[in-house]
C-alpha cells in the first residue's frame, strides 16, 4: 500500500481529485488531499506547508508516498519534498508547469512559449488559431455533463496572484524520483509543447495518457492505472 497526496492546481480544492480518490482507495491505497489557501497573499511556501500539514493530520502515512502535483502544482510540489514525516518516494507531475530556478509562475508562460503552443494546437486541430480561452472548451472539453456542471455550479476563486509573482526558490531540481505524465488531448498544455519543455527542463520523456487537461475529471480510471504502472517498492 503506498500514500498518494493530490495536490491540486489553480482550482486549489480537493474536490479536484473526487473521482480518482474512490479509483485509488479500491485498489488498496491511502490518500491525501487537501484545500489550498484562497488568500491571496499566500505564495508557494504557504502552499506548500498546507500540504505538508495535510500528510501530518494524517498521522504517520503509509510508506511509499507519492505526490502527485496537479499542473499550476509544478510549482509548489518540489518545495514539499524533504519537509514531510516520511520520505517522498515519487514525484508525479500531471500536465504541469514545470519551473527553472528563479523564475516566476507568471513569467513561465512567455518563457516556455506557451501561448504560441496553444494557438498552432488549437490551428492543427480545426479550433483556429489564437482562440479565446474558455472554461469549457479549453479545460472541460471530455469532463462528463454532470462532473462541469457541479465544478462550475461552485464558483471558485483564481489563484493567489502571490503565487506568479514569486521567483521559483530552490536551485535544483529535488533528488527525488520523478514522473511526468500528460494528456494526449490537453488544449492548455499541448502534448507536443510539454514534450520540448520536460525535455529541456528536467532531462525526462512524458508518459502519455488519455484525457485532457483535467484527466482527473475526465479519465480518472485510466490515471490511476498510470499512476500504479511504476508504484514505488
Amino acid at each position: 500500500m503506498a500514500t498518494f497526496t493530490l495536490v491540486p492546481g489553480a482550482d486549489g480544492r480537493a474536490w479536484f481529485w473526487h473521482r480518482l480518490v474512490p479509483e485509488l482507495r479500491s485498489r488498496g491505497h491511502d490518500v491525501v488531499t487537501m484545500d489550498l489557501p484562497g488568500d491571496d497573499a499566500a505564495g508557494l511556501e504557504e502552499i506548500a506547508q498546507a500540504v505538508v500539514s495535510a500528510v501530518e493530520r494524517r498521522g504517520g502515512p503509509a510508506e511509499p508516498l507519492v505526490l502527485v502535483a496537479q499542473s499550476l502544482a509544478g510549482f509548489s510540489a518540489p518545495l514539499v519534498c524533504g519537509r514531510l514525516p516520511v520520505p517522498v518516494a515519487e514525484l508525479v507531475l500531471l500536465n504541469a508547469m514545470v519551473p527553472a530556478p528563479g523564475e516566476t509562475a507568471g513569467q513561465w508562460w512567455e518563457n516556455t512559449g506557451q501561448a504560441a503552443a496553444r494557438s498552432d494546437h488549437a490551428a492543427a486541430t480545426g479550433r483556429g488559431p489564437d482562440p479565446e480561452f474558455d472554461l469549457r472548451t479549453d479545460f472541460f472539453h471530455d469532463v462528463p455533463a454532470e462532473v462541469t456542471e457541479e465544478a462550475l455550479s461552485v464558483g471558485g476563486t483564481p489563484p493567489p496572484s502571490a503565487l506568479f509573482a514569486q521567483p521559483w526558490p530552490l536551485t535544483h531540481w529535488p533528488e527525488v524520483p520523478t514522473r511526468f505524465l500528460q494528456g494526449r488531448d490537453d488544449r492548455f498544455f499541448p502534448l507536443e509543447f510539454q514534450r520540448r519543455i520536460v525535455r529541456e527542463r528536467l532531462g525526462l520523456e512524458v508518459e502519455e495518457i488519455p484525457g485532457g487537461h483535467l484527466a482527473a475529471l475526465s479519465r480518472p480510471r485510466e490515471l490511476a492505472d498510470a499512476l500504479l504502472r511504476t508504484e514505488p517498492a
